[in-house]
């Protein structure tokens, strides 16, 4: 079965199947992860389905004889399937690429695979569509409506009723079933809240009082919202820096067509005009990045840098034994003086690569600092060679 639009991580999943037994692809609802896993076999079981289960159950035997891998959709609604996979496994350690398990919820199904499936199993990491997936010049389009296959760029016309839809769902249904111990209405203003406070320093006290929660509960539903891969908690660099230095997380949407939804955005020229615009854009890029590398199979960590006396970067990515220092400038003719300001943080933390990544491919000369628009940077040799 084919697919329009090839996804970045297939090559990745590939490798994997290859050398263990069983691969799971996770992310968030929507993402793709059935599409994708069906390239590689059509033994399908969608285990949210209580016939499903009955089926795999009759059926056991008889595929675990199949050639193609065997596909488990959210596999965490069905846990009596671990032990079987494990004892399926171990019966025949040497033969890989059996199982693709698929799951939209991170602890339900990872207690799973730890407790059954350690050392048998790869893990991957599909998000919505990325910008090397998408063709020169949908940039602005991708970053405004998000990469969800079924409501993001490829269908611009039903942005944002979808995201406004799916966002209904996640507050009425699945975040509720996952175990966020919230009514669907606290949900959403949950939703808002995050919104609001995206590309900002984390602050559950304050956040709290506006919910009327305290912060521990706060704490306990951003883990729920985390773990369904809507937000990523991007964590403050520490190092051997004699300075005093943030160290709450900060919080970005994962998708940003999600973020300009709740944030009642509908169009490129109302985004332009918001004040949050460029922590909109610094939030996509880092997203961009980080799900390029992830996507190639990379090991990488990332996080952001700040001082109490205003030295900061946007991204510091651990990666290859070096650290990479990036600033991200929603504009197309970055200043001299943006060079400097990076140059003086990434020699504070001794970083070993500085990037300055704008909208536009014409730069100041610099021998110090790759200057690259975002297509540029995640299709460079500099990142991948």
């Amino acid at each position: 079965m084919q697919i329009m639009i090839p996804r970045s991580l297939r090559k990745t999943i590939s490798k994997c199947l290859i050398g263990y037994p069983a691969v799971a692809i996770l992310g968030a609802r929507q993402s793709g992860k059935t599409t994708l896993a069906r390239t590689f076999s059509d033994t399908y079981f969608d285990l949210e389905l209580e016939q499903e289960k009955l089926r795999l159950d009759l059926q056991w035997d008889k595929v675990l004889q199949l050639k193609k891998p065997i596909i488990l959709d959210e596999a965490q609604h069905f846990p009596e399937i671990f032990p079987r996979l494990r004892n399926a496994i171990d019966a025949e350690r040497k033969s890989f690429g059996r199982f693709l398990i698929l799951g939209s919820v991170s602890p339900g199904l990872m207690k799973e695979v730890s407790d059954f499936l350690t050392g048998r199993i790869a893990l991957t990491e599909l998000s919505p569509f990325s910008l090397p997936e998408m063709p020169a010049g949908s940039q602005d389009d991708l970053w405004l409506m998000g990469g969800f296959p079924d409501g993001g760029i490829l269908k611009p016309s039903q942005f944002p009723q979808w995201q406004n839809n799916y966002l209904e769902l996640l507050a009425g249904r699945d975040l509720p079933a996952w175990g966020l111990s919230a009514s669907p209405a606290a949900i959403r203003r949950l939703f808002k809240m995050l919104a609001a406070a995206h590309g900002t320093v984390w602050n559950a006290s304050m956040i709290g009082k506006s919910l009327g929660l305290s912060y521990h509960t706060v704490n306990s539903y951003l883990d729920h919202v985390d773990q369904a891969y809507l937000v990523r908690r991007l964590y403050p660099y520490s190092g051997n820096i004699k300075k005093r230095l943030i160290k709450s997380p900060k919080i970005y949407w994962r998708d940003t067509g999600l973020l300009h939804a709740l944030l009642n955005v509908s169009n490129l020229e109302e985004l332009m005009l918001q004040p949050w615009v460029g922590l909109s854009w610094e939030g996509w890029v880092i997203e961009q990045i980080c799900t390029s590398l992830r996507n190639r199979g990379e090991d990488f960590e990332p996080y952001f840098f700040r001082t109490s006396d205003g030295y900061e970067l946007d991204l510091l990515l651990k990666y290859r034994a070096k650290l990479w220092a990036i600033e991200m400038k929603l504009s197309s003719s970055p200043h001299r003086g943006d060079l400097d300001r990076l140059n003086k943080v990434a020699d504070l933390v001794g970083a070993d690569k500085r990037i300055l990544i704008s909208k536009s491919k014409e730069h100041i000369e610099s021998k110090d600092v790759m200057m690259t628009d975002l297509r540029g940077f995640l299709e460079s040799r500099t990142l991948f060679q």
